[in-house]
């Protein structure tokens, strides 16, 4: 019998563990990526952007903690030079692994612009041009991926105008940046250039940072970074950007913030750079949806939950898809496209996403918050425990934050599990699991956490869900 031949239009973190998975189950896969393998998250995402929050938090502690905890050091500082060297080698070795990794299970990667140029509805193939070359498929899977959203306002084309691609690679830390965004890409920033020396402003639109994420953890991470000497201005948009006076460099800005309450409220700002980072858009321009009728609400590709469009054979996965702009999630979509492609029968699961920002405190987050879940007609009771009382919290003064248990009165089932500080991005894990088997705040407390670890302040908000309260 012949292989059945499946082309994935691009090679980020859903786009190449599809074409993988597809091998693996006995496809013929091509894989087509018009700029890198690994896309968004490893060339100008997720993993360039931790390892500068890496270098931040070290470089922080040493200045703030190191004499606390009896360790001198004379004169930390930033080498940037380094530091770029390093983000590219990192970057550099794991597009590499990526690449063998694709190729190790017989997956053809072929770098262009892929454009779908039609479908025998015949022989029931679809055809992708990548210049002058012409490839055949039984499905497509498309993964590609999102671009940073610029909005339309006057002088966001002057050259101190970035976005978070061109914040990764500046020749050195600005003395000044204004953030237009208060969500997880503009607070990452927020925290990496504070610590590097650079003067931060955020304007945010919302009331709070982080309006998808658990109301009180935001709050503890905005304090945390006011702290660091962040300014926040909640309520407040840009309205203009001109260019400034002297001495603000040359790409010095002059920025007009407006309050979302009263128009006529406006501050002027004067920063080197203004970071747009008010999130991202699906990209599937050029591709050739519209010419196969594939359906998009709202720029996004719509699927089912095996990740099939209205098109039969026609998968999408990723960024291009939902809300959601996450490469676990992305990744997890990918295996379920291909396994669906090949005969399966899978279905994609949203409920155990876990949502993460990797600041310091970090964030973390799994399931519903208390205001989505009352929404929904649940009776909650929740339990927190602050690090405060925390050994390990207490030991690395990672003591800020809190551990908080959401969970139903009447099936005492945990509906949502938020963290802030502590390893809070690796902690998830346990909850996001406990969430997938239906488990309870008595599970948790059931489960035996090793002492001292900021782990069992799990199981210690666990405990207070359904603790008799005076």
């Amino acid at each position: 019998m012949d292989r059945k031949r499946v082309v994935v239009i691009g090679a980020g973190p859903g786009g190449y563990v599809a074409a993988a998975r597809a091998a693996r189950l006995g496809a013929a896969v091509t894989l087509i990526e018009k700029k890198a393998i690994g896309g968004t998250c490893l060339n100008v995402g997720c993993i360039p952007t931790k390892v500068l929050l890496h270098s931040a938090e070290l470089l922080n502690s040493l200045k703030s903690d190191a004499k606390r905890i009896g360790v001198l050091v004379d004169n930390p500082r930033l080498d940037w030079t380094a530091l770029m060297k390093r983000k590219a080698m990192t970057v550099s070795r794991l597009a590499a692994g990526t690449l063998e990794l694709v190729k190790s299970n017989g997956v053809e990667y072929v770098e262009g612009m892929a454009v779908i140029t039609g479908k025998d509805t015949t022989r029931r193939v679809f055809t992708v041009a990548v210049g002058e070359r012409t490839f055949e498929a039984d499905a497509l899977i498309i993964a590609t991926g999102s671009e940073p959203d610029v909005p339309d306002t006057p002088g966001f084309d002057l050259g101190g105008v970035i976005t978070s691609d061109e914040a990764l690679s500046l020749d050195a830390p600005p003395p000044s940046m204004l953030i237009s965004g208060g969500g997880v890409i503009g607070m990452e920033f927020a925290a990496a250039f504070a610590s590097f020396g650079t003067k931060v402003t955020v304007v945010v639109t919302s009331p709070e940072i982080l309006r998808s994420m658990d109301p009180e953890s935001a709050v503890i991470l905005r304090k945390a970074l006011e702290k660091k000497g962040v300014t926040f201005h909640r309520g407040y948009s840009v309205k203009s950007v001109a260019s400034g006076k002297e001495g603000l460099g040359k790409e010095g800005l002059e920025i007009i913030i407006e309050s979302a309450a009263d128009p006529k409220d406006e501050k002027k700002i004067e920063a080197e750079k203004l970071l747009v980072a008010k999130g991202r858009r699906p990209y599937t321009e050029g591709l050739g949806l519209d010419a196969l009728g594939v359906k998009t609400e709202r720029g996004r590709v719509v699927t089912d939950a095996h990740m099939e469009t209205n098109v039969p054979g026609v998968y999408a996965i990723g960024d291009c898809v939902n809300s959601y702009m996450l490469a676990h999630v992305a990744s997890k979509e990918g295996e379920v496209a291909a396994e669906n492609i090949l005969g399966g029968q899978t279905t994609m699961d949203y409920a155990t996403t876990p949502g993460c920002v990797y600041t310091s405190p970090e964030l973390a987050s799994v399931g519903m918050t208390e205001r989505e879940a009352e929404k929904k007609g649940h009776k909650i009771r929740v339990g927190r425990f602050a690090l405060a009382t925390n050994g390990k919290s207490m030991i690395t003064g990672d003591n800020s934050g809190m551990m908080k248990v959401i969970a139903d009165e009447d099936t005492k089932k945990i509906l949502g599990v938020h963290m802030a500080g502590g390893p809070a991005t690796e902690m998830i894990s346990e909850a996001a699991l406990a969430l997938h088997f239906g488990g309870t705040p008595e599970d948790l407390v059931n489960t035996i956490h090793a002492h001292p670890t900021v782990y069992e302040s799990l199981a210690e908000a666990a405990s207070n869900v359904f603790a008799e309260r005076g």
